[in-house]
Order: C-alpha cells, then sequence, then structure tokens
C-alpha cells in the first residue's frame, strides 16, 4: 500500500476544511436553494401541535362535471412541481392550463376539462393529533375561456 504525500495530504485537508465551510456558511444564511449545502427547512421546523396540517392536491372539473384528481399518475406532473410553484400560479392562474393539457395528453379520449383548481385541505390537529375534521380551501382556479 501506498502512502499519501503531503501535498495529497494537504489537498484532501484543504477540500474538506473548504466543503465544512461551505455547509456552515449555508446553514447559517442559506435557504432551501441552497441544498444540499443549506438547510432543508421542510425537515428542520415543525408547525405549533394546534395548527392545521395542509395537504395540498391539485383537481379538474370535465365536460360532464366530474372531479378528477389530477395528480403525478394523471399528468405528470408532481405534486411537490405544484406546490412549489404555487405562488406563480396565483399570480397567473392561467398557468393551470398547462396542467389540463398535461391531462388531455395522458387521456385523449376523457372529457376535456373546464376547470383545475389547486385545493388545500386543511385538516384539524389539537394537541399534536389529528381530530378528523378538515376544510377545503381553493386557493388558485382557472376556467377554460368560453
Amino acid at each position: 500500500m501506498e502512502t499519501l504525500t503531503s501535498r495529497g495530504r494537504a489537498a484532501r485537508l484543504a477540500a474538506t476544511v473548504l466543503g465544512l465551510a461551505v455547509l456552515l456558511s449555508g446553514t447559517l444564511w442559506g435557504t432551501d436553494d441552497d441544498f444540499p449545502f443549506g438547510p432543508f427547512r421542510m425537515y428542520a421546523t415543525s408547525n405549533p401541535p394546534d395548527a392545521p396540517a395542509p395537504d395540498t392536491r391539485v383537481e379538474g372539473v370535465d365536460r360532464t362535471g366530474a372531479v378528477v384528481s389530477l395528480g403525478q399518475e394523471a399528468t405528470g406532473i408532481r405534486r411537490a412541481e405544484i406546490e412549489g410553484q404555487q405562488s406563480r400560479y396565483a399570480a397567473e392562474p392561467e398557468r393551470l392550463a398547462e396542467v389540463a393539457d398535461a391531462y388531455a395528453e395522458r387521456h385523449p379520449d376523457a372529457p376535456g376539462l373546464v376547470e383545475v383548481r389547486i385545493v388545500i385541505r386543511w385538516f384539524g390537529i389539537t394537541d399534536g393529533r389529528p381530530t378528523g375534521r378538515y376544510t377545503d380551501e381553493t386557493v388558485v382556479r382557472w376556467q377554460v375561456p368560453r
């Protein structure tokens, strides 16, 4: 077995120190966008024990009036992508037409969608335990222009 030269040890030590410095600065001043060198706050924080728990979903209404779940299987768009862009959808609801198009592409024989909406189901929590009650809040709605 060969031993590492002093220059090799110095290079490894410098890389380790640099990596730790980036990790520490990301932890102290970083955001989720800096992951893995910044905190992933989703796992670093918690809600108060009596705060409702949100569950975001996308649903549509087809021409027959049926409500259709527009999850990843139906559209190819992950829920995290929708949640991550929720403020942009709220600012420009017409962007939800992309979800309707993705659904139509995967389900060409299904009735067309006339509405797409982002709905948050707020589950009741008391003392850190689910209460079994919930309320739905439609936060973004887009309808096919008539």
